[in-house]
């Protein structure tokens, strides 16, 4: 038996969380215009033993957002990185490709600003 059948079987009711639903897209209507109002820096920083780290910042801190970001880089351009502090760090210098998939993914190229 599942815990909401124990608990309906005691009598107690569920509660609803308000706005549990979004009958309206709200919440892509508010994703879309966070994706044209954002300013995107891709750059590359040495780090130790000279390699190449490239750098993307700007992105929503959303957390979802930024592992669903990092996840697609990552795989599309077959390299490691991590998230850190609202900043994607990506193993090796891939300033251009990470241009284009980031436009591939809805963000303006107006937006992007690569060093």
């Amino acid at each position: 038996m599942s815990q909401k059948e124990k608990d309906r079987s005691r009598g107690e009711e569920e509660e609803e969380e308000p706005f549990e639903t979004d009958p309206l897209g709200l919440k892509s209507v508010l994703r879309e215009l966070e994706k044209s109002e954002v300013r995107i820096v891709v750059r590359v920083e040495e780090r130790k033993f000279g390699k190449p780290v490239t750098v993307v910042q700007g992105l929503p801190k959303s957390k979802d957002d930024l592992q669903q970001v990092s996840k697609s880089l990552k795989s599309k351009l077959a390299t490691g990185g991590t998230v850190k502090d609202g900043t994607i760090l990506l193993q090796g210098d891939h300033r251009e490709k990470v241009r284009q998939e980031l436009q591939k993914l809805g963000y303006s190229s107006e937006n992007i600003e690569v060093q």
